[in-house]
């Protein structure tokens, strides 16, 4: 089952919906606290401010889109109210565990260098990943004729995708060659991600 079909299944049902709805809020949100946490106490600038807020409305925008498919679901990010909860709270950080691993090899950082270069190129490669994600995700809500939209978060993460762009531009001398890596980390782990939330919608796989 590849990505779109997938997530046209997710929308067809209101509780994997909402439990769809309710992870990505939580993957955003967790997205927006590592961000928080790369910040050097006095050296942040308007850009990393912008894209810790961003991520965090995001969060707090999704959570709100469930209201439109049932009230009470999802109060939480407890683990009955998310898909593949296990591997969903785990993709970012080891995202993050992989791009530092590959940093410290390839350019010796360590440090706040470290976080700051860890930041671009993990938030780039989830930048990619949200490009290609959302307006997939989009089209089925059309498809669906649902009420739940997600374009306003299409036209931001195309905006933060050109900012972290412009941004390694400056920092990275190669800057395509750490890009493409932290991409390629990326990819695996999204695929191994999205095989464990495909469980969800056909418990039977894991038995086979």
């Amino acid at each position: 089952m590849n990505t779109a079909e997938l997530i046209a299944q997710l929308v067809a049902d209101n509780d994997l919906h909402s439990r769809w709805l309710n992870t990505l809020s939580m993957m955003e949100n967790t997205g927006a606290r590592k961000i928080a946490a790369a910040e050097d106490k006095v050296r942040v600038d308007l850009l990393m401010l912008k894209h810790a807020a961003e991520e965090a409305r995001h969060a707090y925008y999704l959570k709100k889109q469930i209201l439109k498919l049932d009230e009470a679901a999802c109060p939480t990010y407890e683990p009955a109210y998310l898909l593949a909860p296990v591997e969903s709270h785990a993709y970012l950080n080891r995202l993050d565990v992989q791009v530092c691993r590959y940093l410290k090899k390839a350019m010796k950082l360590s440090g706040t260098e470290l976080k700051y270069a860890a930041y671009l190129l993990v938030t780039y490669a989830i930048e990619v990943r949200a490009d290609e994600l959302y307006p997939i995700y989009q089209d089925a809500l059309n498809a669906a004729g649902s009420r739940v939209q997600v374009k306003s978060i299409i036209v931001e993460e195309e905006g933060h995708l050109a900012e972290m762009l412009r941004q390694m531009e400056t920092y990275f001398g190669d800057w395509q060659v750490h890009a493409d890596r932290a991409v390629a980390i990326e990819k695996d782990l999204f695929a191994e991600w999205m095989n464990n939330v495909s469980k969800t919608v056909q418990p039977e796989s894991m038995a086979a």
